[in-house]
């Protein structure tokens, strides 16, 4: 069960979250242009992905390949299988001078909390 805590007007990237233990759920609300990107490996990916994410392994170098050339004025969501990856990934980018970032977490937290389907 989900439920809305906070909401922005615009096309900015809304997180509402609820404080507490690990088994609170969160909502995420994300606008139409932004950016998901998934850090796993590519047989990760092809094992199952949320619909619409773009793969940037950062293990395998894709993800830093690509980090010059991602818009830094965009809003972008990450996540990965553990929740692990996506929060080095999200580190880089904000080092990088990105602004509008979240960490989804893992591929389970992420689903959940956008509720976009995970699909092959």
């Amino acid at each position: 069960m989900f439920r809305p805590l906070a909401a922005l007007a615009g096309s900015l990237v809304v997180l509402a979250s609820i404080a507490g233990c690990s088994t609170a759920s969160e909502t995420v609300e994300l606008s139409a242009d932004t950016i998901l990107i998934d850090v796993r490996t590519p047989a990760e990916y092809d094992a199952g992905h949320l619909d619409g994410a773009t793969l940037l392994d950062l293990n395998g170098g894709d993800f830093a390949a690509a980090l010059p050339t991602l818009d830094p004025e965009a809003e972008y969501a990450v996540y990965c299988k553990s929740g692990n990856r996506s929060g080095q990934a999200v580190a880089m980018m904000e080092d990088a001078g990105f602004e509008n970032v979240i960490d989804l977490g893992s591929i389970g937290e992420a689903a959940a909390s956008t509720q976009i389907e995970v699909v092959q």
